[in-house]
């Protein structure tokens, strides 16, 4: 396959997984897994092309977000939010940096992403029906204690397979959002969250990158990609959500987990 399709295909998974509660890095090592993609250049490429999405979050609220950047000297409920995403944002810095080297040597294997994948869909299923009545229903007041929760849970995601989104969004249920409100919280803290692990994991992989004539190229295609596919998603899960709850996310998940372990198998 060339590489500039096997890029396509990479950025359209990044971008429809990215901030829906299955898990982008799981799916994006099966994948490529599936296409037979040589680690080194392309590990640092699904990293990379995570920036795109991450641009579609702002994009799409980039009017929420100017609003409470320009209040911040101002008005006590923007500094409030943003504080409360910094307190999110924190566990995850702090963890990431201690267990980076970990995470990437032994974390990063199909066996773990399927079982990740297969235990996260049965939490989804089973929050979707024993979940906290919720008390939060605006992503832009979630209280502290809140924040630092979803902060505490979003650590799990380190685990290929476990899901950013799909942690953050379980501990803001668990916390006592609404499945809409954790949804927005999860995008919100998604910014600084994916931005960090970009930088860090460019710093470390960029000369991976150099090392190949056509390396920019094919992650500004995969980058592009992820934008738009990402666009359409956010437009499209929270309406989702709040139809049909987690479970089909949780299915599909189990679904995708068994698949995986059936490909590890025959091998």
């Amino acid at each position: 396959m060339p590489d500039w399709l096997s890029a396509i295909i990479l950025g359209l998974v990044e971008g429809l997984t990215e901030f829906i509660p299955v898990s982008s890095t799981g799916h994006l090592l099966l994948t490529s897994r599936a296409l037979g993609l040589e680690p080194g250049f392309w590990d640092t490429f699904v990293v990379m092309i995570q920036l795109g999405a991450i641009l579609a979050v702002i994009a799409l609220y980039f009017q929420r977000l100017w609003k409470v950047l320009i209040g911040l000297p101002t008005r006590p409920e923007d500094r409030r939010f943003a504080l409360s995403v910094l307190i999110a944002f924190i566990p995850a810095v702090v963890l990431g940096l201690l267990l980076h080297d970990f995470i990437k040597q032994v974390l990063f294997n199909p066996w773990i992403v399927c079982w990740s994948l297969i235990i996260g869909g049965v939490v989804l299923i089973l929050l979707d029906r024993w979940r906290p009545t919720p008390k939060v229903t605006d992503a832009m007041q979630t209280p502290f204690r809140t924040a630092l929760g979803v902060g505490l849970l979003q650590c799990l995601s380190m685990i290929p397979g476990v899901s950013r989104s799909g942690a953050t969004i379980v501990g803001g249920v668990l916390m006592g959002m609404e499945r809409r409100a954790a949804a927005e919280f999860s995008f919100f803290l998604a910014i600084p969250t994916m931005v960090g692990a970009f930088s860090l994991d460019f710093l470390e992989g960029h000369e991976v990158i150099f090392a190949r004539p056509d390396g920019w190229q094919l992650i500004a295609l995969g980058f592009v990609v992820s934008f738009v596919s990402g666009l359409v998603v956010i437009k499209w899960m929270l309406g989702f959500i709040d139809r049909h709850g987690l479970s089909p996310f949780g299915w599909w998940r189990i679904a995708a987990g068994i698949v995986g372990l059936g490909l590890l198998a025959f091998s």
